[in-house]
């Protein structure tokens, strides 16, 4: 039958079902869900006849039915709560889903990634992947100050690991290793190792005037990097008059925006450390459009490397890490704790400073 004007109707593949399976193997429906659950019953050639035939047909197993079974649905979540104009310009999460996806996909595991506006609405969609049993554990991102995830997991039973440092209810000025345990188990970096590397560098090029262009407020390692740098300048005998942090979107529209408020400072900074390579592209672009010569009279470095940095002139100095590596650290934390392995704190690679052309002494 032709739809009017001779075009076919098109009609949705119908997906394949265990009653096919059993008709076209010559085998009851029970013999085939022995075989394709690993359950005895059936001989070996038997389970490898359906399972053939299951493979011909492009059969794959609901996830919500093995999840109302007791098994696993097959699925890790990974829930973004940012802006999603953020997204398309930030090479990190890129990076670290690659990483990710790399360990899940050796294990035939799927990711439900989601973007969401907010805390409120990530939580929500946690509630709803229990209920529903869509996904067997979760990975937390962008641990807050002040978060109120890691208690709704735990109440929930839902396995999480959080990437990026502890994420708990209250801030404290201790780094990981010495603050108390996290409620879910972590991957962490060391942000003020990491700063103090940066502080060390423009320190001894002769950058007395810093500022820090950080990302979003509230964000526990946005906090971590402010009050690392606060420390590590008093440590020089820097005050917070000399060295200070501002806080942005990561995008490189407020990263623009507050380059030029920075440099329109009286007694503007000789540099400045962005927290990601899109709001220091930015930045150079500002100084490039005042005539302000860079590395001569402002020296600048990006927290996270990536291509824009290598290829922008100059090129940029930047903390060079390997971010998929910390993507595949954080899922195999994750896959251990659902194979009954105990929950852990785990440090990951400590970023280096790559030193290139935007740095330089402080005339």
């Amino acid at each position: 039958m032709t739809a009017p004007g001779g075009a076919a109707r098109h009609r949705p593949a119908r997906r394949p079902t265990i009653k096919d399976i059993a008709r076209r193997a010559g085998v009851s429906e029970s013999a085939v869900s022995f075989a394709l659950n690993d359950r005895p019953g059936v001989s070996d050639d038997t389970r490898a006849r359906v399972r053939r035939v299951a493979e011909e047909l492009g059969w794959q197993a609901n996830s919500a039915a093995r999840a109302l079974s007791g098994e696993r649905a097959g699925a890790l979540g990974l829930v973004l709560a940012r802006p999603a104009r953020t997204l398309g310009v930030e090479s990190f999460f890129l990076q670290l889903v690659s990483g990710i996806q790399e360990v899940l996909a050796a294990r035939k595991i799927a990711l439900l990634f989601q973007v969401v506006e907010d805390l409120d609405t990530e939580c929500a969609l946690y509630r709803r992947w229990w209920a529903e049993r869509r996904v067997d554990g979760v990975l937390v991102v962008d641990p807050r100050t002040d978060d109120p995830r890691p208690e709704l997991l735990a109440a929930l039973g839902l396995p999480a690991v959080a990437i990026g440092g502890p994420a708990g209810p209250a801030p404290s000025d201790q780094e990981p290793d010495t603050a108390p345990p996290p409620l879910l188990p972590t991957v962490w970096a060391d942000d003020a190792k990491a700063m103090a590397r940066v502080l060390d560098h423009l320190h001894g090029l002769g950058h007395r005037r810093i500022v820090h262009v950080a990302g979003l407020p509230g964000l526990a390692h946005t906090a971590r990097r402010i009050r690392s740098l606060r420390t590590e300048a008093a440590l020089r005998g820097l005050d917070e008059r000399q060295v200070r942090s501002v806080t942005t979107d990561y995008s490189d529209a407020e990263g623009a925006e507050a380059t030029r408020r920075i440099l329109d400072d009286p007694r503007p900074p000789t540099a400045i450390i962005y927290d990601n390579d899109v709001m220091a592209v930015a930045g150079a672009s500002v100084a490039a459009e005042r005539g302000i010569p860079v590395p001569a009279a402002l020296s600048i470095v990006a927290w996270d490397d990536s291509a824009l940095c290598r290829v922008t002139h100059p090129r940029l100095t930047a903390l060079v890490r390997d971010t998929p590596g910390f993507g595949r650290l954080a899922a195999h934390e994750l896959l251990t704790v659902l194979d009954g392995g105990p929950p852990r704190t785990v440090q990951g690679e400590l970023p280096h400073l790559e030193a290139r052309e935007s740095t330089g002494p402080c005339e």
